[in-house]
């Protein structure tokens, strides 16, 4: 629709991304990663083989966090390199775009935004560790708002709440893993201290997905 309206459209990708390919209606512009698609194949795989496993669930909780560590690790590294290809990011500044439309589940997009001074929409349909209500300041607290997977109502329990608040901690402490690097990796890009509820704060325009069907 933006491109039959007239507006020239630029895809950015790595070279190692999966499902994003060429199209008439857009330019893609990809951008070299240590590592290739294959890895990032298996990386897709070996998660989705992973919710189906039945192990202890501190056996689970390990291999959790070793798993977001390795796959959060590679997707900074796509991010890193992207902001550090100068000839690109040159480009990009140099092409005078009205918006940056990104997915901010990983806040490599919102890092761009600020750093060519654009307005910034994200569409998604969901954040983790409720980082789109600490973006928009919206207030979230577990006593009172079901997490996601936790299958509470808004009428908890004492024992709800208990469990509500633990699965709280263990998203803080996994969205740390994932979250806490871009910010000094932000800070060293847009030369001035950075956080991640700074960067998800960043948007003109949220554009959330979501299904209210239950």
């Amino acid at each position: 629709q933006l491109h039959q309206r007239g507006h020239e459209v630029v895809v950015i990708a790595s070279e190692a991304s999966v499902y994003i390919k060429g199209a008439a209606f857009y330019t893609l512009k990809r951008y070299p990663v240590p590592f290739r698609r294959e890895d990032v194949e298996a990386t897709f795989t070996s998660l989705g083989r992973g919710v189906f496993e039945n192990v202890p669930l501190l056996r689970r909780v390990i291999k959790t966090y070793k798993k977001v560590k390795e796959d959060s690790a590679l997707l900074l590294s796509a991010c890193s390199h992207l902001l550090h290809n100068k000839e690109l990011m040159a480009s990009l500044a140099e092409s005078s775009f009205d918006a940056v439309l990104t997915d901010p589940f990983l806040p490599c997009g919102p890092i761009v935004a600020l750093y060519l001074a654009l307005p910034a929409v994200f569409f998604l349909h969901a954040l983790p560790c409720s980082l789109d209500f600490q973006g928009t300041q919206c207030p979230s607290p577990p006593s009172y708002v079901p997490r996601a997977l936790s299958l509470n109502s808004d009428h908890m329990t004492f024992l709800q709440r208990v469990k509500n608040m633990l699965i709280f901690l263990s998203e803080s402490f996994l969205c740390n893993v994932v979250y806490s690097p871009y910010e000094p990796l932000a800070s060293e890009v847009l030369q001035k201290d950075v956080t991640v509820q700074e960067l998800m704060g960043s948007a003109s325009i949220w554009l959330l997905k979501g299904d209210f069907v239950k």
